[in-house]
């Protein structure tokens, strides 16, 4: 009767260890469940636009428990007002001696798509990046390889018109003290025509600094509303030597004067001078920006403002 007793209890406590903590809703929930819930990988990773539903797990997290430990700010730039609709699904989990790297499917409505974000080995935030939505309307296959570093590339690939495979292959990797940082661009087609996603676009652009400044479609800045008057978003992108020398960098500008702006983060030596002059933005960089961009390459160009398109008022 004892032995029965005490596999009973055994059985009880070993269930009570397993289950797993409800991280759907807005209840306290410790760093350590909350990474608990990525599962473990031990070796290089492979996911693919059409299997990153089966590889997720039916845990859901919700926005609130998401945001205690990673912040606001990384999903207001990127999903403005829709930001407290997400739903994240762990995918998987990379432990480091000094990092830990959590995957994860990021539903917003009907769109799906899979992102990494880095930790320290406190789980403090560090740095977050989507790397492919699910559905996409290119006619591409988009997959992710994660190696033992890890780095992360994502693969496009599909059939040109002559039936040949044509692919762009474009690598990410988190350095220590920065963002993650583009270390593999490579491909076989004829012009780099991967989309640059704009991770601001549909914020609002009410405000009188607020729109696109634009030289061509790989050279750009896009300005977008922040929490005041004073403040705003921004995404400058630029391709210069030929494509050879890449620079980009999301953050908030913060205004000076009417005409004057700066970008300047603590922590961060990158610092960036914004001058308006009536249709035209003027960047010229001030500080270390060299983990923003190439070698050779500087956030130091003019670009003029793209004029809204008026929609005609229907009777």
């Amino acid at each position: 009767m004892k032995k029965w007793l005490f596999a009973i209890v055994l059985l009880s406590l070993l269930s009570c260890k397993h289950k797993k903590v409800d991280l759907s809703g807005d209840a306290p929930v410790k760093v350590s469940d909350f990474v608990a819930a990525f599962e473990l990988q031990k070796h290089s990773y492979f996911i693919a636009d059409t299997n990153m539903l089966a590889l997720e797990d039916s845990t859901i997290i919700s926005y609130k428990v998401a945001t205690k430990f990673f912040p606001d700010s990384v999903f207001d730039n990127i999903y403005g007002e829709q930001k407290h609709k997400l739903i994240f699904h762990p995918v998987a989990r990379i432990q480091k001696a000094s990092e830990i790297y959590l995957m994860m499917n990021i539903h917003n409505g009907n769109q799906v798509q899979f992102a990494v974000a880095a930790m320290d080995k406190k789980s403090k935030f560090l740095a977050f990046k989507l790397l492919f939505d699910k559905d996409n309307k290119e006619g591409y296959v988009y997959s992710t390889t994660v190696n033992n570093e890890p780095s992360f590339i994502v693969n496009r690939e599909k059939l040109n018109k002559d039936k040949q495979d044509i692919y762009t292959k474009v690598g990410w990797a988190y350095l220590s003290g920065n963002d993650f940082t583009e270390i593999v661009n490579d491909g076989n087609e004829e012009e780099k025509n991967l989309a640059i996603i704009n991770p601001i676009d549909t914020l609002p652009r009410k405000n009188a600094w607020s729109g696109n400044y634009i030289e061509d479609k790989k050279n750009f800045i896009s300005v977008r509303d922040g929490k005041t008057p004073k403040q705003y978003h921004f995404f400058v992108h630029f391709e210069k030597k030929n494509g050879t020398c890449i620079g980009e960098l999301k953050g908030e500008l913060n205004l000076l004067d009417a005409k004057h702006a700066v970008y300047s983060e603590s922590g961060d030596p990158c610092l960036i001078d914004f001058t308006l002059n009536e249709n035209e933005l003027t960047i010229k960089e001030k500080g270390k920006c060299g983990n923003r961009r190439g070698m050779n390459c500087f956030f130091d160009d003019t670009f003029v403002k793209q004029k809204e398109r008026k929609t005609k008022a229907r009777k």
